[in-house]
């Protein structure tokens, strides 16, 4: 039975579905989003940190973990807009820490991928949605999977990426965060 469970992070609306698998977000970071995390481009200014992430619940059998930032708001793009794309973590990590989509990221386990995100490049990228839009949702999913390695080309797209996962889907969790400016 899936359970949701709201509160804040980021000062921002919280969704967490709580199946086999949890999402956290640090607690100092329920304010507001904090300008370190949002994107520097497109007339944004931020820092383009990815956040500290961490999970818990996984379920038996994963064998490792895709963790995707997307936003369905993003109205230039009629699928969407795609801001980080993990795959090929392995099932040992239940966390990542603030910073870990720069491109070329050292701290990613070896064998670990970043997909193409749609600015074109491998690595995360922060909320920037145009002035006066109603505030977007960021939806931060963890999916938990049976397979090491996904069976896709490197520098796939988060479609891909989430296509092919779903085929070896264990569980997931879903944060979804909202922010505008």
């Amino acid at each position: 039975m899936l359970r949701t469970r709201t509160s804040k992070v980021f000062g921002l609306a919280l969704l967490m579905i709580v199946a086999t698998v949890v999402v956290c977000v640090s607690t100092a970071q329920m304010k507001s989003v904090p300008e370190v995390y949002t994107a520097n481009v497109f007339g944004c200014s931020g820092g383009n940190m990815s956040p500290p992430l961490q999970w818990s619940g996984i379920p038996a059998g994963t064998k490792s973990f895709v963790v995707t930032l997307f936003d369905p708001d993003e109205h230039g793009d009629p699928s969407g807009w795609w801001h980080w794309i993990i795959y090929n973590l392995p099932a040992s990590v239940d966390k990542l820490p603030k910073g870990a989509g720069t491109e070329h990221s050292a701290v990613l386990p070896s064998g670990t991928m970043q997909g193409r995100t749609d600015l074109g490049n491998d690595a995360y990228h922060g909320p920037c949605p145009d002035k006066g839009d109603p505030p977007h949702r960021y939806t931060f999913t963890v999916y938990a999977l049976s397979v090491e390695k996904l069976d896709v080309p490197p520098d796939s797209s988060g479609a891909m990426v989430v296509s092919t996962a779903k085929e070896h889907l264990l569980g997931k969790a879903v944060l979804i965060a909202h922010y505008g400016r």
